[in-house]
């Protein structure tokens, strides 16, 4: 579910209108409106604003339904090596991300800066 439908619903649940939302979030209409209909994605800190007021946990804007992600879910990855498993099942993707890993722990500071400038302004074209 995309985010802006998730707060249209919960905004609809709890019976509020687009200018409640206004005023409680200082947000204009016309961005809760795009916001709502999947034409802007909200920042982080609006989206936060958007649990405030509805009065709902943060992680509840991210689901479809009213329940708590299960307590039994595995934990999340925190290293590239738990992300591609086991070195048998690693495929040409996990092979290529560990090699560029170790390239990349090879450059000096700015050039690591000087390549991420440059693959920010690709990614913003």
């Amino acid at each position: 579910m995309l985010i802006g439908a998730r707060l249209r619903q919960l905004r609809e649940q709890k019976e509020m209108r687009l200018g409640d939302i206004e005023n409680r979030t200082g947000l204009p209409i016309s961005a809760i409106s795009r916001i709502e209909n999947g034409r802007t994605i909200p920042s982080l800190e609006t989206v936060e604003r958007f649990a405030a007021v509805l009065e709902v946990p943060f992680y509840q804007l991210f689901l479809a339904g009213d329940e708590a992600p299960s307590p039994t879910s595995p934990p999340p990855k925190e290293t590239l090596e738990e992300l591609t498993g086991d070195n048998c099942e690693k495929g040409p993707d996990a092979q290529f991300l560990l090699e560029l890993r170790n390239l990349v722990s090879r450059l000096t500071e700015s050039d690591r800066d000087a390549i991420l400038s440059l693959a920010k302004t690709l990614a913003a074209r």
